[in-house]
Order: C-alpha cells, then sequence, then structure tokens
C-alpha cells in the first residue's frame, strides 16, 4: 500500500508484490495491457490491488508464448482465454512439425555431407505442403498414362491412389527418400520410361478390357520363379529356360525383355521403395523375383 493511505501501488511495489521487474511493468503498461488507475501529483503511475492479479495472468499468459495483441484481447473480454488457448496450441503444432523438418534436413545434410546447393534443394523439397507434393505425384502419373486407355484398369487405379504422404515428423531417412523421389519424378528420362511401360501394357489390351490381367501376369510369375530362386536356379542356367518358357510361351525373349525391362528394372524397383519408404509402409514384395526374370532374359539375349 502507497504511504499515503489511498491504498494504491506504485509501480516499484508492485514489482515486489509480483515479483516482476519494474522494467517488465513500464512496458507491459506502456503497450497497454496494464493501465495505471491514476498517476500521482509527481506524474508517477499508480496502480490498486486488482493490478496483482491481472500481472498474474498477464505474466502466465506470456509464459504461455502468447503475444501481447492476444493478452491485451483477453483482458479486454473480445476473447476468452479457452479460444485464445486453441489457437496458440495450433500455431506450436505448425511451429513444432517445422522444427522436426529442420531438425530431419540438418540430420539429413550431416550424414550426407551436403554441399550448399544440395542443402538448399533439400529444404525446399522437404517443406513443400502435402498438396504440393501430391501434385508433383498427380503430373507424373498424368503424363504417364495420358491417352492410354487400354491400360490395365487395376494398374491406372493404383498409379492414381499413388500418394506422397511424408510424416509431420520425418526421420532423415524419409527426407532422403522424398528428395530422391521428386527429383525422380520430374526427371524427362524417368517419366520416358515409365510411360514406355504403360505403352507396352496398353499394347496387351484393348479399352474397357477385364481388369487385372498385369495382376494375373505378376502372380503367375512369382508362383514359378520364386520355387526356382529358392532352389539355387541361376538366371544363366539351362533350368531357367523352362521357366521363362513355362512363363512366356513361344514369345520372342527379346522383345519380352524390351517390355520387362520397361516395367522391371532398377530405377522402377527405386522408385517404388522410395515410394514405401515415404510412406513408411512395407518394401513392395518380390521384386527378387522379377529381377530373376529379366537377369534371365538378358543372359539369353547377350548369349
Amino acid at each position: 500500500m502507497n504511504d499515503d493511505g489511498t491504498g494504491l501501488l506504485t509501480i516499484g511495489e508492485l514489482a515486489r508484490a509480483t515479483g516482476l521487474t519494474v522494467r517488465t511493468i513500464r512496458y507491459w503498461s506502456d503497450e497497454g495491457v496494464l493501465a495505471p488507475v491514476t498517476r500521482s501529483a509527481g506524474g508517477y503511475r499508480l496502480y490498486d490491488a486488482t493490478d496483482v492479479a491481472r500481472l498474474e495472468l498477464i505474466r502466465t499468459l506470456r509464459e504461455l508464448g502468447l503475444g501481447l495483441d492476444d493478452v491485451r484481447r483477453v483482458l479486454a473480454g473480445e476473447r476468452t482465454v479457452a479460444e485464445v488457448a486453441a489457437t496458440h496450441v495450433a500455431a506450436l503444432d505448425a511451429q513444432i512439425r517445422s522444427l522436426r523438418v529442420t531438425r530431419a534436413v540438418l540430420s539429413s545434410v550431416a550424414r550426407r555431407g551436403s554441399t550448399a546447393e544440395e542443402m538448399t534443394l533439400m529444404n525446399r523439397l522437404a517443406r513443400l505442403s502435402a498438396a504440393e507434393r501430391q501434385r508433383i505425384m498427380a503430373e507424373f502419373v498424368a503424363e504417364t498414362l495420358e491417352g492410354l486407355d487400354a491400360v490395365d484398369p487395376e494398374v491406372q487405379e493404383r498409379m492414381r491412389a499413388t500418394t506422397v504422404d511424408l510424416a509431420d515428423d520425418p526421420t532423415p531417412e524419409q527426407v532422403d527418400a522424398w528428395v530422391e523421389l521428386a527429383e525422380m519424378l520430374q526427371d524427362p528420362d524417368f517419366r520416358a520410361q515409365m510411360r514406355r511401360a504403360m505403352e507396352f501394357n496398353a499394347a496387351d489390351g484393348a479399352s474397357g478390357e477385364a481388369r487385372g490381367r498385369s495382376l494375373w501376369f505378376a502372380k503367375r510369375l512369382v508362383e514359378l520363379v520364386a520355387p526356382a530362386r529358392e532352389r539355387g536356379t541361376a538366371p544363366g542356367s539351362p533350368e531357367a529356360e523352362t521357366v521363362l518358357r513355362d512363363l512366356f510361351g513361344d514369345a520372342d525373349m527379346g522383345a519380352v525383355l524390351d517390355r520387362m525391362t520397361a516395367g522391371f528394372n532398377d530405377r522402377v524397383a527405386r522408385y517404388r521403395e522410395l515410394v514405401a519408404i515415404v510412406n513408411r509402409t512395407p518394401a513392395p514384395p518380390h521384386a527378387e523375383d522379377f529381377a530373376w526374370v529379366v537377369a534371365a532374359l538378358r543372359a539369353r539375349a547377350d548369349g
């Protein structure tokens, strides 16, 4: 209480009552969140007992990270504490997500020994929104399938349903995978390669044909090749010839090799692997079986 018996407090007395510094109280007062009740004859600011509780609320809101504008609205009754808290939680969530991406990018840069240019690209790609990431994928798929109505409907649906779901808290490995995948999706050579694979697929059917023929072939391939691989059959061995004939019949093996390498090669396998890493899904199965068939076909073409 002020010595003049008014019950008012000077800024120094208010500071001692609340444990805050005079400088802090003066700043908040200057910013309009703690107006003095009046001023003394000498021009000094004076406060009353309710300002002690008001200061406690201000301090709590500030410690929770709220800006002075939000504090001012709460004190003025324009917004409730609950409303401001909900807004602040959303802002904190966004900040936390950004910090997690920053940490993943920096960890990846440190592990890979990236150059400044690589770091810039990695950071830009990692911070794309979910909609921007999906746009890159959608453009890739659209270019791959454009005008090819005879592509197996099952394949079309699966390609169009492919998502790029980078986590809010990605690991450095996921950031690496997304950066590599984004570069691959925008690579004209890879786009041309996937387009060629779809052209082969379309050539095997007609628009409106029953779905699933491609999946039937994949299932048949695994049924024949997996046991051969388990027996240790080498792609270049005579025993592999039987597997190829059971799978492709009397088809020209050179032409079959062209089709197989368009849809099942190292880059395509890597593409599928990267999608799985980014989306945190299991790695695509049976890649070794398809690779074995390509190796067996190539061994005969080279021979």
